[in-house]
């Protein structure tokens, strides 16, 4: 493991530790941020520490990869956050059929969210990916972006929108290294505590194909500190993976002030 990567898990050790210290009788609803690749405006709760973590499989070219993403998110007060995630572990097919394990890369991102009204709010991230993964997992270079975000919640529909763009570490020889993404998710309550979400997503970067793709997932919330997700995505262009589906989980793991 890279020195980086010690670091990283020595703080997300030490957070879980301070949790099992704190209050459960006092913890609040989750602010769920999956299944979709947008993020919303809206902050968790002050405070709160949530974990979203699951599974996904993905498929481009014949070749698979399976990964266990997770985040963690923080609030300090309603203007400010921070969140880490990244990918606790990743098993993937390479070309010449042989199989890699391992932890994969580590973002780090702090945001600002500034709501207008009761229903709607405009974020701001600064993020930073590390590249904590070992060869082969990830690109091995720093990448730092930097995202827009306008939201939309009346508590039965919300939308989400986000425009980004990206400062990649590596870039192919003739490729830009700068990249933007934009994506739009859109969610409804179709039942009782079970919303569905539809999104589609793009990305551009001189010099490569143009990523297009269909997001749609199902979320249920069998209480307001629990919500479980399940969907797919598939790719709309060749430069973007053939598809992939997910299941996750968000929940707070405490009250840390």
């Amino acid at each position: 493991m890279k020195p980086t990567a010690h670091v990283l898990a020595f703080c997300l050790l030490s957070c879980i530790s301070l949790v099992s210290y704190a209050d459960e009788e006092k913890d609040d609803g989750v602010t769920p941020y999956r299944p979709s690749v947008s993020n919303t405006a809206f902050l968790p709760q002050t405070g709160q520490l949530e974990l979203e973590t699951g599974f996904t499989r993905s498929r481009s070219e014949g070749l698979y990869r399976d990964s266990l993403p997770y985040l963690l998110k923080l609030a300090f007060n309603p203007r400010w956050g921070v969140l880490l995630g990244g990918d606790a572990h990743i098993r993937q097919q390479n070309d010449d059929g042989s199989t890699q394990r391992g932890i994969g890369d580590t973002s780090i991102t702090l945001k600002y969210a500034y709501a207008l009204d009761d229903k709607r709010a405009l974020g701001l991230e600064f993020g930073n990916k590390l590249p904590t993964a070992k060869f082969g997992l990830g690109s091995g270079k720093t990448d730092v972006v930097l995202n827009g975000i306008w939201s939309y919640d009346d508590g039965s529909r919300a939308l989400d929108i986000n425009l980004n763009t990206s400062r990649l570490g590596f870039a192919e020889p003739g490729s830009s290294a700068w990249q933007t993404g934009l994506s739009a998710a859109a969610s409804w309550t179709v039942m009782e505590k079970t919303d569905l979400t539809a999104e589609l997503s793009t990305a551009y970067r001189r010099g490569t194909a143009s990523q297009h793709q269909l997001l749609m997932a199902l979320s249920y919330s069998p209480t307001p500190k629990m919500t479980l997700d399940i969907g797919f995505t598939r790719g709309l262009a060749a430069g973007s993976p053939d598809w992939s589906v997910f299941t996750g989980i968000v929940i707070p793991l405490g009250k840390l002030f």
